[in-house]
């Protein structure tokens, strides 16, 4: 699937004026000049002259060519099972990580996904228990992010 630059532009634009608009109900903290707001604000002004740029680029760039050309893996069987797994697996992980928590719902995503790419299931098993374990530690320990146990034993 191709898009023209414009679109993908007009796409970070709305997204950038979005987040600037959200930000303006952040509270202020008295005696600082710098708040909560200021670096998502910094960063969505950023998004906007960039957006602007990318618009400006593909609609100069056009010459007639269509703003979206399907590509070629969207006729692709197993292409499309992966796209609509990761989708899944998504929506999975929102509806169900509180109960099942992150753990479990990690392997299911990530062995699920493998699995439809035809990754042998031994290898995929494996991979997605490592990989979700090391996601888990870097995120629970390096950044304190605390991650849903659901189902699980607190282990730390």
């Amino acid at each position: 699937m191709k898009l023209n630059d414009a679109v993908f532009g007009a796409i970070f634009l709305a997204l950038s004026l979005l987040v600037l608009w959200s930000i303006q109900g952040y509270p202020k903290i008295p005696g600082q000049n710098v708040g909560p707001a200021a670096f998502p604000g910094v960063a969505a002004s950023i998004l906007a002259v960039c957006s602007l740029l990318l618009i400006v680029q593909g609609v100069r760039s056009r010459d007639g060519a269509p703003w979206f050309q399907r590509g070629a893996w969207m006729s692709a069987p197993r292409q499309l099972i992966a796209f609509a797994i990761t989708v899944a697996g998504l929506l999975l992980y929102v509806l169900a990580s509180e109960k099942l928590g992150f753990l479990i719902t990690g392997v299911l995503m990530l062995a699920s996904l493998m699995l439809a790419l035809r990754v042998r299931l031994i290898t995929a098993v494996v991979v997605a228990v490592v990989a979700t374990l090391v996601i888990h530690i870097a995120f629970y320990k390096g950044l304190r992010v605390p991650l849903p146990w659901g189902v699980l034993p607190v282990l730390y």
